[in-house]
Parts: C-alpha cells; sequence; structure tokens
C-alpha cells in the first residue's frame, strides 16, 4: 500500500520542519511549501490524500487556498485540515464554511495533530488508513470489497460499490449529479447526468433493509447525501 500523500502548506519555518520529521515516521509522504500559490501548483500537479493548511501563510492566504482547492474538481473531495492562531468562534466557523473538514488552534501537539490527521483518513479515505470505514449503521470493508448494514452483507453492483463507497468518504456532504459523474465514473465521461439517478434507485434498494432509514438524502435542485443513521 502507498504512503498517504501530506501537503504541508505552512510558513513557520522550525514548526514545518518538526512537523515534516514526525509525519515522515509515521509512514506519511510529505511535500510542504510556505507559500499558498505554490501550494495550489503543487495541489494540482499531483492531489494529495490531505492538505494540513495554515491559516496566515505567505502569497494566497490559507483561507483562499482552501476556497480555490474546494472549486477544483481533482482536489474537491481532499480532506484539508486547517491550523491557525485565531481562536475566535468566527474564524472557526469560516474555515469550516469555506471546506476544512477539521481545524486546530496554535500551540498544538504534534502528536495531537497526528491523531487528527490518522481520525479525518479513517473516515475518508479507508484504503489509506488500513481500516474499515464505518458511518452510520453502514459498513464498508475496502480490502474484502464489501458493505455491510446492521450486520447484514449488502449485495451492490459495481457501480452502486463506487457510489456507495464515495458517500462514505464524504457523509453529510451534498453532491451534485455533475460532480457524482466525475468522482464516480472519471473526468470526462459521456454518460448523461439522468443516469445518476438511476444509479442512485439502484443503491437506495440495495442498501434498504427492515426498519432502516434511507440514509441518502435527495437534496431539490442541488444533488445528493448520505445522512448516517
Amino acid at each position: 500500500m502507498s504512503a498517504p500523500k501530506l501537503l504541508l502548506v505552512e510558513d513557520d519555518t522550525a514548526l514545518a520542519e518538526l512537523l515534516q520529521y514526525r509525519f515522515e515516521n509515521e509512514g506519511y509522504a510529505v511535500r510542504a511549501t510556505p507559500d499558498g500559490d505554490e501550494a495550489l501548483v503543487m495541489a494540482a500537479e499531483d492531489a494529495p490524500d490531505l492538505v494540513i493548511l495554515d491559516w496566515m501563510i505567505e502569497g494566497v492566504s490559507g483561507i483562499e487556498v482552501c476556497r480555490r482547492l474546494r472549486r477544483e474538481k481533482a482536489t474537491a473531495h481532499v480532506p484539508i485540515l486547517m491550523l491557525t492562531a485565531r481562536e475566535a468562534e468566527d474564524d472557526r466557523v469560516r474555515g469550516l464554511e469555506t471546506g476544512a473538514d477539521d481545524y486546530i488552534t496554535k500551540p498544538f501537539s504534534p502528536r495531537e495533530l497526528l491523531a487528527r490527521v490518522a481520525a479525518v483518513l479513517r473516515r475518508v479515505r479507508p484504503a489509506l488508513a488500513g481500516e474499515t470505514l464505518e458511518v452510520g449503521d453502514l459498513r464498508l470493508d475496502a480490502v474484502a470489497h464489501r458493505i455491510e448494514r446492521r450486520g447484514r452483507e449488502l449485495k451492490l453492483g459495481p457501480t452502486e460499490y463506487r457510489l456507495a463507497k464515495f458517500f462514505m468518504e464524504h457523509p453529510r456532504r451534498v453532491f451534485s449529479r455533475a460532480q457524482l459523474l466525475d468522482a464516480v465514473w472519471g473526468t470526462g465521461s459521456e454518460i448523461e447526468e439522468r443516469t445518476v439517478d438511476v444509479h442512485i434507485r439502484r443503491l437506495r434498494k440495495a442498501i434498504a433493509v427492515p426498519g432502516a432509514p434511507d440514509p441518502i438524502r435527495t437534496v431539490r435542485s442541488a444533488g445528493y447525501a448520505l445522512e448516517p443513521s
């Protein structure tokens, strides 16, 4: 299994060197830069598995880097963990609303950051974390290529499996049909968007179990989301 790829964007040289050393010792492949503009270029050249992003950096600000990463197809779903000395609640909310998956304020323990990163990867990248993924009553074993709900193995077709896996990697996040096409069928796919609706119906049927609510939420004029039950 290849090492998880981290992009570290931090302009405090001593802190950046310490974090790079600690993460590389834990088996991560780390690329680092103090500059927001360079971070965007690096992410576009080779999408990371997770971004550790300081708010106050050289060039484009961390919050703007986060916003732009979320706009690009290649990095729209890459987990982002923000580092900042800002402690005001409004700043934390702004970071999360911009698209950050987690938030940690300085000063912090490198050990805590390692744990936060591992937790995010366990949640959104089960194959990288080497563990199963659990969202509500759904459980996915990426190695066995199997999904269970309430202890019952589900019979999913290949496309429905990929859809379910993608939703489980990004619980509660709403995705348009176009985004789902790019993520599940591949960028540049010529499949029509209405095909997504067909496979969503099949997925709903496949994951239905007696007494359990439908975890797939339809958001009018927006798309679909997985709501843990």
